[in-house]
């Protein structure tokens, strides 16, 4: 059971959906914000997954900071909601899809944005490493390496995208990109650091160190969740 913080009673269901591809896992945060959008009374949401190889951009990306063909991609390559540059997703990276509607916490997204770098910051600091935001960017750091962005979209004040942490993934198909459009910022991983660290290990203080940064009451979602390849159609934002 996750430890959950005390200092608010507010709700919120935690799913892990394992390792999906990014489109089912995609069309799922598009169907959890419209059922949210449609009765505000729902339960916030997290999801918790991992990607095969995955490029994806932003709204305003800049094919600049692409190496590769993009007619041509080696992995999937895709155009999101989010802003900010291109990025990449693959196993050994946990990545985070918040549902929240932050008109029960703060309707301010640099303050969203510093909270969920809280996030990353404790899990991190949990294992005795020094993570660190720098000045001027949005992230987390490790003796000069980037080991998490994040990037949001936020609708009618609800959350969707989110964040991703490096434990143990290969880095190499960062080497095919202008990781976030930071040229002179090398991205790392947590076992760097920590030899030997898993995404197990990691997941489960992720999950409390979110209850913990946003005073959550974090549960199991309930089973009927569980459909990842929900499909239904449907505003700031940031991959850095």
């Amino acid at each position: 059971m996750v430890k959950i913080a005390d200092s608010s009673p507010r709700l919120c269901y935690w799913l892990d959906l394992g390792l999906v591809p990014y489109l089912p896992a995609w069309n799922y945060q598009r169907a959890l914000l419209e059922q949210k959008l449609a009765d505000p009374a729902q339960a916030d949401r997290l999801l918790v997954v991992e990607h095969p190889p995955v490029y994806t951009l932003g709204t305003g990306s800049s094919t600049e900071f692409i190496k590769f063909d993009a007619n041509n991609p080696a992995y999937e390559l895709h155009r999101t909601e989010r802003g900010g540059e291109v990025t990449y997703h693959c196993p050994g990276q946990v990545v985070g899809y918040p549902i929240l509607d932050l008109r029960h916490y703060r309707q301010d997204l640099h303050w969203y944005l510093r909270e969920l770098e809280a996030v990353i910051l404790q899990v991190v600091q949990s294992f005795g490493l020094p993570a660190e935001r720098l000045p001027g960017l949005t992230g987390v750091w490790l003796e000069g390496y980037k080991i998490a962005a994040i990037g949001i979209k936020v609708t009618h004040w609800v959350t969707w995208h989110g964040f991703a942490l490096n434990v143990c993934p290969d880095l190499a198909g960062f080497q095919q990109i202008v990781p976030c459009g930071i040229a002179e910022r090398p991205v790392g991983s947590l076992a760097q650091f920590l030899p030997g660290l898993t995404v197990p290990m990691v997941k489960i203080r992720l999950l409390e160190a979110f209850a913990t940064v946003f005073g959550l009451n974090l549960q199991p979602a309930p089973p009927r969740d569980d459909d990842v390849d929900g499909s239904t159609s449907v505003e700031e934002d940031d991959w850095n």
